[in-house]
C-alpha cells in the first residue's frame, strides 16, 4: 500500500493526520519532521490570510468561487514557504525531538543536521536571486535606521526596492559610480550635498514623460536610508505617512506617501503596497 506524502496535501486534514499518526509508530523522527512542517504550513496560511484581510479588495469580482481560489492559492504558497532553512519548522522539530528515545546516546535532532541551502536555489521557491540579494544587501542599513527613527525596516526596504527595481535601476553619478540614492530623492534648492543628474520618468497631468532631473548622491546606502527617514520625519506633509508606518499599516503608509506627493505615479500606492507584501514574504523565506 502506497503512502500519501504529507507535503503534497493542501492543508492538514483528517487523512493527513491519520497518516501522520501511523507513521509515528514506524518512524518517530520522520513523523516529528512532518508534524513540524504541517504546523509551520498552518501558521503561514494564517499569516497570508491576515495579510489579505489588511488589503482592501475592489469587490467587483469577489464571490465564493474567487474566495475559494484565493484560499487554495494561499495554501500552495504556504506549502512552498514551509521547511526553509532556519524556519519555524526546524525549531518545532528540535523541541519535539527532545522527547524521542535517543539511539546510542545521540540526540536524534542533532544526528542528521540539515544541510544549509545555497542562496541561488531559493529561486526554486519563488524567490528570485536579485530579490534575495537586494534584501540581504540592504537589511542591516534599514534595521539601523529603524532603531534610530522607528520607521519599520520592511517598509523602507520595500520602497527602496520599488524605486530601484530591486537594485536593477540604480541612480548613477556622471562617472558611472553608484549614487547610493535608493529612494529616488531629488536634489531641491536646499540640498548642499553631492548631486547625480539623470533622465527619469515623471507623470505630468497623468501622462508619463521623460525629463532630466537632479537627485541627491550619498557616500553609502546607510546615508541614503538615514536621509530618507529624516525627510519623512522632518517634513509636516509626510506626518500621515509616518503615523501610518508607526502603526504598522503597509497600505495606509503607501497611500499617505502618495497623497503627500512623494511620487507622481498615480498607481504608486498600489505598487508600493504589493512590494511591501513581497518583502515581508521574502524576508520570512530568508529567515
Amino acid at each position: 500500500m502506497s503512502q500519501t506524502p504529507l507535503n503534497n496535501t493542501l492543508a492538514f486534514d483528517g487523512q493527513a493526520g491519520a497518516a501522520l499518526r501511523a507513521r509515528a509508530t514506524r518512524d518517530p523522527q520522520g513523523a516529528v519532521k512532518d508534524a513540524a512542517k504541517q504546523f509551520e504550513s498552518l501558521f503561514m496560511q494564517e499569516v497570508m490570510k491576515r495579510m489579505r484581510a489588511s488589503t482592501l479588495s475592489s469587490g467587483l469580482m469577489d464571490n465564493e468561487t474567487t474566495k475559494l481560489g484565493t484560499e487554495m492559492l494561499d495554501q500552495q504558497f504556504a506549502q512552498q514557504l514551509t521547511g526553509l532553512p532556519g524556519g519555524l519548522s526546524q525549531a518545532i522539530e528540535r523541541q519535539l525531538a527532545r522527547n524521542l528515545p535517543k539511539p546510542n546516546g545521540l540526540d536524534p535532532a542533532a544526528a542528521t543536521p540539515p544541510a544549509p541551502e545555497p542562496l541561488p536555489t531559493l529561486s526554486k521557491r519563488n524567490v528570485p536571486d536579485r530579490v534575495a540579494q537586494f534584501i540581504l544587501k540592504n537589511d542591516d542599513a534599514a534595521k539601523q535606521v529603524e532603531a534610530e527613527t522607528g520607521i519599520p525596516a520592511q517598509f523602507m526596504l520595500a520602497q527602496a526596492a520599488h524605486e530601484t527595481g530591486w537594485g536593477r535601476s540604480p541612480i548613477k553619478n556622471r562617472d558611472g559610480s553608484d549614487s547610493h540614492n535608493v529612494f529616488g530623492i531629488k536634489a531641491g534648492p536646499g540640498w548642499t550635498g553631492k548631486v547625480a543628474e539623470i533622465t527619469t520618468t515623471e507623470y505630468i497631468n497623468g501622462v508619463a514623460r521623460k525629463v532630466t532631473a537632479k537627485f541627491r548622491a550619498y557616500d553609502s546606502v546607510e546615508d541614503s536610508f538615514r536621509d530618507y527617514a529624516k525627510l519623512l520625519k522632518g517634513n509636516q506633509r509626510y506626518a500621515g505617512a509616518v503615523a501610518a508606518a508607526e502603526s504598522g499599516s503597509a497600505q495606509a503608509f503607501a497611500q499617505q506617501l502618495q497623497r503627500a506627493g512623494y511620487a507622481t505615479d498615480p498607481a504608486y500606492a498600489e505598487k508600493l503596497s504589493r512590494v511591501i507584501n513581497t518583502t515581508v514574504r521574502v524576508q520570512r523565506a530568508l529567515a
